[in-house]
């Protein structure tokens, strides 16, 4: 049974129990044991274990996690200690410095965000080494769309960072008109230029959450 060590424990245990989370984590027990599966099983729920279900202030939605060795660590577009920054990592600090003035940062690890209040939250939390989207269509979506709905059920608000095509389908979940939907095109080479830069997310999410009374989060990572 799955233990994260915070609110999210009761949340989630429905979803835990279900039909649909036990077939996929037969098929996870399965893949483990034959596949190399990023990121490490011990690491799939760190989005969660990171910032309480009370205590989420933004959300920011990716896809899959990184398929490369030693990437993935279980926080949407964020790589360990000492990787180096994939590309779209690299355009969001990009926006970050121009958005927020601040130097570009020496690691691509977002945990700081995360204690922060940041729920970096893939769709779909693990892929096989080497094969993006290997994991999709096994349970992971069911299991993320609910995480969604609980936390649009929540009435203290909180801001949704929704960065690219799929990300943004998500928006037809997040009913609660307390929160904000911010939406712009991902932060990959091949549309960055579409819209990521310039949206200033990162202001515009601290002017939401001041504007609430709500702390603002540090984004400051070095």
């Amino acid at each position: 049974m799955v233990h994260i060590g915070n609110d999210w424990d009761s949340i989630l245990a429905s979803e835990f129990d279900s039909d649909y989370y036990r077939q996929l984590r037969d098929f996870l027990v399965q893949e483990y044991r034959t596949q190399t599966i990023y990121p490490s099983m011990y690491d799939i729920f760190n989005a969660f274990k990171s910032v309480a279900y009370s205590d989420v202030k933004v959300v920011i939605l990716g896809q899959d996690p990184y398929h490369g060795e030693g990437q993935a660590h279980g926080l949407c577009f964020s790589v360990k200690e000492g990787v180096k920054n994939p590309p779209s990592l690299q355009n969001i600090f990009k926006e970050y410095t121009a958005d927020l003035g601040y130097s570009m940062p020496s690691s691509g690890c977002l945990q700081k965000w995360a204690n922060n209040g940041v729920l970096l939250l893939n769709t779909v939390l693990t892929v096989r080494a080497g094969q993006a989207f290997s994991h999709t269509k096994r349970g992971w979506e069911t299991f993320t769309d609910n995480v969604i709905k609980k936390l649009n059920e929540r009435q203290t608000p909180m801001v949704f960072l929704l960065w690219g095509g799929p990300a943004r389908k998500k928006a037809q979940l997040i009913t609660n008109p307390r929160h904000l939907i911010l939406e712009c095109a991902h932060p990959s080479p091949l549309s960055a230029y579409n819209g990521f830069f310039g949206c200033k997310h990162f202001t515009r999410a601290n002017e939401f959450l001041s504007e609430n009374n709500i702390g603002e989060i540090d984004w400051k990572l070095d």
